[in-house]
């Protein structure tokens, strides 16, 4: 039996589990997009192995089938990569300033770990906090591309074992490329970039996912730098453009400080209320490009000081 299959045999035992109305032979077919005879199959197979399955009735005279809580308690094991993404979702909302949200889904993932066992706890811990550092965020407004999941998972699975990535790569010019790079991390945002190492310039560098067309996770290990962290490198950023910083000032008129002053624009903004309503906003960043796309969304409110443009 192929992995694929043994994959979704366990996916729909979980299902049956925490699914209270149960599990009917058409939700199978919809989820695992099978035929009705290969639903009837995996029915079976969940049903006869977990002979505490039950049938459950319900007014539509439609069968359905569920295994009862806690019989299953021993396969719900959290990876890495999902306690990371429930972390990352708490950071989000406490940047979308929705901190009601972010203490509830905080307090969840408080009860997941606590119900993990701590032998298996102490070995996906030190994944989590490589996998958190490597997920980085560039927050800008606008659409945002779509990426090629399977290329990320990979690309994760390479930063937790410290391997090397060939990687068939797209530039500006439309030129492909094939480069063998080390993965560090991401940044997301309206454009999501890989920045790794490459030996071939000897320095760190963005690669936008979004022109992948090919990752190979090799066999060559590469030494992980200890030193480099993404918050670091980005912290002379407004989004992901390398640029020399500047002193950056804002100006927002009292219509719409009260709401520019719950923003983070930067790790290093100051803000001052001014007696007349209006905020002023001050930080040390580069990538005016980026802030220009920014300030749009704030219309006539807002006036930039510094830099002077020409």
């Amino acid at each position: 039996m192929s992995y694929e299959k043994i994959n979704n045999l366990l996916d729909l035992a979980l299902w049956m589990q925490s699914s209270r109305e149960g599990v009917s032979l058409d939700d199978i077919t919809n989820r695992f997009h099978v035929s009705r005879r290969t639903a009837e199959r995996m029915r079976d197979m969940i049903v006869n192995r977990f002979i505490q399955a039950e049938e459950v009735d319900r007014d539509d005279r439609k069968k359905r089938w569920r295994i009862p809580q806690g019989t299953l308690k021993d396969l719900y094991l959290f990876s890495a990569d999902e306690l990371t993404t429930l972390s990352l979702a708490v950071k989000s909302l406490y940047k979308a300033h929705l901190d009601i949200q972010a203490n509830v889904l905080e307090k969840v993932i408080q009860k997941i770990k606590g119900n993990i066992r701590q032998d298996f706890f102490r070995k996906i811990e030190p994944d989590t906090e490589i996998l958190l550092e490597a997920q980085g965020f560039a927050h800008r407004p606008g659409p945002k591309l779509k990426i090629n999941a399977e290329f990320l998972e990979k690309i994760k699975e390479a930063i937790l074992a410290c391997k090397k990535i060939k990687i068939k790569y797209t530039n500006s010019l439309g030129k492909e490329s094939t480069q063998i790079i080390d993965p560090y991390g991401f940044l997301y945002g309206n454009k999501h970039y890989l920045v790794a190492f490459s030996d071939y310039v000897n320095d760190y560098r963005y690669y936008a996912l979004h022109k992948l067309t090919n990752v190979e996770i090799l066999d060559t290990y590469f030494n992980r730098d200890e030193t480099f962290s993404l918050l670091n490198f980005t912290k002379d950023c407004f989004g992901v453009f390398k640029e020399k910083p500047q002193h950056i000032e804002w100006l927002f008129d009292k219509e719409v400080a009260e709401d520019a002053a719950k923003y983070e624009f930067h790790p290093s903004q100051k803000m001052t209320k001014n007696s007349d309503g209006t905020l002023t906003v001050t930080f040390y960043a580069g990538g005016l490009q980026e802030m220009d796309w920014h300030l749009y969304t704030w219309g006539n409110h807002v006036k930039v000081i510094k830099p002077k443009r020409k």
